[in-house]
Parts: structure tokens; C-alpha cells; sequence
């Protein structure tokens, strides 16, 4: 049995994501590996941050948290929708 047979047909759009480079390596591997990945995952997004604030100084450090702030109001109106 090949590889190809064993694993089910996603839908276009979740094909589309995995096939970006890193970050839909990371999510099929999330979504379909082992669950101590997402640890993985999450202490390398963290080193990801740290290294660019050590390259970049200050604005590595705030920039990406600014662009996280959309993304936390979005998840807080979700969790909080009754």
C-alpha cells in the first residue's frame, strides 16, 4: 500500500496551505504528527521573536506583537460569543 492511498483527500484549500513552505510543513505536522509538536512549534515561534529581537532591537520585539493584537481581539470575541 503506498502512502498515497493511506491518507484521505483533503479539501483545495487546506492542499494550498500545507503546500507553503515552512509554515504548511508545520501546520500538517500539527494537525497530523505527534502531540508534543506543538510544543515544538511554539518554542520555536518563540525563538523565532527573540532572534529577530536580538537582530532587529526594540521594534523585532513590538512589531510582531502588534500584529498579533488583531488576531487576539478576533480569538477573545470568539471564546467570549454566547
Amino acid at each position: 500500500m503506498s502512502l498515497a492511498t493511506a491518507t484521505p483527500r483533503l479539501p483545495l484549500l487546506q492542499r494550498l496551505f500545507f503546500a507553503i513552505p515552512v509554515i504548511g510543513w508545520v501546520a500538517r505536522d500539527l494537525l497530523f504528527g505527534d502531540k508534543n509538536n506543538v510544543w515544538f512549534a511554539i518554542i520555536g515561534f518563540v525563538s523565532l521573536w527573540l532572534s529577530a529581537a536580538l537582530t532587529f532591537g526594540l521594534p523585532g520585539l513590538y512589531l510582531p506583537a502588534l500584529a498579533m493584537v488583531p488576531i487576539i481581539f478576533i480569538l477573545l470575541i470568539t471564546i467570549t460569543w454566547a
